[in-house]
C-alpha cells in the first residue's frame, strides 16, 4: 500500500469510528455550545496530542502490556469512574442552574450576556467544561480520551494492526497512517462544532441546560458500563 493508499484508509476508518457517540463527541457538543467553532478543533488537538504519544509508544511495543487482562479492567474501572464523575457534574451544574449560555455583550435588547445570570463557581469560569473544574478544552480532549477505556483497546488491537502495516513504508508510512487518522478527528468534530455553535442563537438557557443533562446522564451510563465491565472482568 503506497502512502496516499495508507492515508485513506485511515481516513475512512477514522471517521467512521469518530462519528461513534461517545464521551469526546459528548464534551465536544457541550463546549461548542458554550465556547463556540473553536471547541471543535481544540478538543480535537487534546485527542490528537495524546494519540500521537500512544501511536509512539504502540510503535516502540507498549501493545503487549494494554492489551493484559488486568491492565485492560482496571482502565475500564478507572475511566468509567472518571466519565461517571464528569456527568455527575455536568447534570448537577444544569439542573441547579450554575451555567448557561454565554451570548454576545450587546446583543438583541443590550440584556447582559446569559453567562452573567448564572452563580456558583461553576458559571465564573467562562467556557470551563461542566463537571470537570474548569478544563480547557484542550486538557479535556486529553483526559476524556483517556477516561475512556475502549480507546485504548482500540489502539492496542486494531490501531495496532494498522500501525504495523504503516510502518513496512517506514516512518513515512506511520505518518501518513496518522495525518489520515487525526483528518479524519478533525473533520466530524469541527462539523459538529460549527452545526452546534451556529445555532447559538437559536438556543436559550433552557434548552441548551437541557442538552447538558441528556450529555450528563449519557456519560454517566457510560462510565457505569466500563465499571460494570471492569468490575466483573469481562472486558
Amino acid at each position: 500500500m503506497d502512502l496516499l493508499g495508507i492515508a485513506t484508509s485511515a481516513f475512512i476508518i477514522g471517521f467512521s469510528g469518530a462519528m461513534m457517540p461517545g464521551p469526546l463527541l459528548t464534551v465536544t457538543i457541550s463546549e461548542s455550545a458554550r465556547r463556540g467553532f473553536i471547541a471543535g478543533p481544540l478538543i480535537t488537538l487534546g485527542h490528537a496530542v495524546l494519540e500521537l504519544a500512544l501511536v509512539l509508544a504502540l510503535a516502540g511495543g507498549l501493545s503487549f502490556f494494554l492489551t493484559r487482562g488486568g491492565v485492560a479492567q482496571a482502565i475500564a474501572v478507572f475511566g468509567g469512574a472518571f466519565l461517571v464523575y464528569m456527568g455527575w457534574g455536568m447534570a448537577r451544574d444544569a439542573l441547579t442552574g450554575r451555567v448557561s449560555l454565554p451570548v454576545k455583550q450587546g446583543a438583541a435588547d443590550g440584556d447582559a450576556p446569559a453567562g452573567d445570570k448564572a452563580a456558583g463557581p461553576a458559571a465564573s469560569q467562562a467556557g470551563a467544561l461542566p463537571g470537570s473544574g474548569g478544563l480547557h478544552p484542550v486538557a479535556a480532549g486529553i483526559l476524556v480520551s483517556l477516561a475512556n477505556p475502549y480507546w485504548l483497546l482500540w489502539w492496542a488491537t486494531i490501531g495496532l494492526g494498522f500501525i504495523t502495516l504503516s510502518l513496512k513504508s517506514g516512518y513515512a508510512g506511520l505518518t501518513s497512517f496518522f495525518t489520515g487518522h487525526i483528518l479524519a478527528d478533525l473533520a466530524w468534530y469541527s462539523l459538529v462544532a460549527a452545526a452546534i455553535a451556529g445555532g447559538r442563537r437559536f438556543i436559550t438557557d433552557r434548552v441548551y441546560r437541557g442538552i447538558l443533562v441528556v450529555c450528563g446522564v449519557f456519560l454517566v451510563g457510560l462510565g457505569a458500563y466500563f465499571l460494570y465491565y471492569g468490575l466483573t472482568a469481562k472486558l
